[in-house]
């Protein structure tokens, strides 16, 4: 067996890029007929590109999660989405709008309870306090 082609180390591999990049540099700031960077010689191997080392994205990636575990944030994804205020301006769209209709019910109610007795006590303490009299 024969003695095969030795690896480039890896200080020869810098001075190869270094060399490029100059070069590189040279070429915008030099005519193409002839750069200083052309006397340097330095062994640079060549590789062309492999059928076989082309990535190809035409299957489909594998899950990342399981199936039980997409259905559940599915679900919860589909709650979610169902609280969104559908409103007639973009503006109803906000967590604002949302907590807005969300309060309404509940506001309902409680004024249902409350109010009559509410504006009861503060029309008596009005009249009272126009009239004089102490409650």
């Amino acid at each position: 067996m024969g003695e095969g082609r030795q690896e480039p180390s890896m200080e020869e591999i810098l001075a190869s890029i270094k060399r490029i990049i100059a070069e590189d540099g040279a070429a915008i700031a030099t005519p193409r007929s002839r750069r200083p960077a052309d006397d340097i010689a330095a062994p640079v191997a060549h590789a062309e590109p492999v059928a076989g080392d082309v990535l190809e994205l035409t299957e489909p990636a594998p899950p990342l999660v399981s199936p039980d575990a997409a259905v559940a944030s599915k679900h919860s994804l589909d709650i979610l989405s169902a609280l969104v205020v559908r409103g007639s301006s973009p503006a109803d769209n906000t967590l604002e709008g949302l907590v807005r209709e969300l309060l309404r019910p509940m506001l309902k109610d409680w004024l249902d309870a409350r109010l009559p007795e509410l504006v009861e006590t503060l029309v008596a303490r009005e009249i009272a306090r126009i009239t004089g009299k102490s409650l």
